[in-house]
């Protein structure tokens, strides 16, 4: 089981988005933008935080969230929406399904009411103080991400890969 499907709903800033895109490069995960993104996917700040990666990003647009539900049903698909109203933590997320869908609202304003309505028992929560909304979009993605693949044991990923330019290992 190698990498993870990252869905964005109407993502809304740019450098979040590239550098989300460069992790999901790292992770040989799939990243979908679901609905009106706050952007172009051709803005610099994509690019520049994407750095020279973002040409391999394995990306998907859909343009509703309606389109993405029909596209990957609950049934074949599990859901686990990211919220700051979830009730479990995101610890407890099944992991074992690779069709598993990691999904996160937008920056200002999260997820749709009706969304964390109708999926309410598939809604987990990052633990933090209480003293800030929420963290920022790129960091939930990489962590929520990487304990998944780590209850995964990184399958598919070399954690003693060696870069090309330099034949530096990074482990």
């Amino acid at each position: 089981m190698t990498g993870l499907n990252i869905v964005l709903f109407e993502p809304e800033i740019p450098q979040n988005t590239g550098n989300i895109g460069r992790f999901s490069v790292a992770t040989d995960s799939r990243l979908i933008l679901a609905g009106k993104l706050g952007f172009s996917l051709d803005d610099k700040y994509v690019k520049r935080a994407g750095l020279d990666y973002w040409q391999h990003v394995r990306l998907e647009t859909i343009d509703t969230l309606d389109g993405f539900f029909e596209k990957y049903p609950i049934g074949n698909h599990p859901y686990a929406f990211l919220s700051k109203f979830g009730t479990k933590n995101y610890t407890e997320i099944p992991h074992d399904n690779p069709n598993l869908m990691l999904i996160f609202g937008r920056e200002t304003s999260g997820l749709p009411d009706s969304v964390q309505k109708k999926y309410a028992e598939h809604l987990y929560r990052i633990p933090t103080t209480g003293r800030v909304r929420s963290l920022n979009l790129s960091n939930a993605v990489a962590l929520v991400g990487f304990d998944i693949l780590r209850r995964r044991e990184f399958a598919g990923l070399d954690a003693n890969w060696m870069g090309p330019e330099t034949g530096e290992t990074y482990a």
